[in-house]
């Protein structure tokens, strides 16, 4: 079991992120913006495996501005974390390839692969 913060703003989609980890027995929650995903990855330290699914397919800059922020202060140390894009959306993903997620997926992948790929960045 994995402890998992799913950054998706996307309610409807985000649901179902949440559900994908749950049924693989993670500890996932919903984090909507970065004061939520601050204070997920402060109550997680130390606590094990973790994750970090960002949702790229809307405001995709700021969120990768965000995780480089996070990354440079230290906050994702010993944090996995896969992306998920809109297919067409080429230098969002080229932008994320660059941020040094451990896997980049387009949106629709994560959809129908979501658990799987989850459990090969995981081990």
């Amino acid at each position: 079991m994995a402890r998992v913060a799913a950054y998706v703003p996307d309610l409807l989609f985000g649901s179902n992120v949440l559900g994908l980890l749950r049924a693989a027995d993670h500890d996932a929650a919903l984090v909507g913006d970065e004061a939520a995903l601050r204070a997920w990855l402060a109550s997680r330290a130390g606590s094990g495996p973790r994750l970090l699914v960002v949702d790229l397919t809307d405001d995709g800059p700021a969120r990768l501005e965000l995780v480089g922020r996070l990354r440079a202060a230290g906050n994702l140390d010993g944090v996995r974390s896969i992306a998920f894009y809109s297919h067409v959306d080429v230098e969002v993903r080229r932008s994320a390839e660059a941020a040094e997620f451990d896997l980049v997926v387009p949106r629709s992948r994560f959809a129908r692969e979501g658990a799987a790929l989850i459990e090969r960045v995981l081990t």
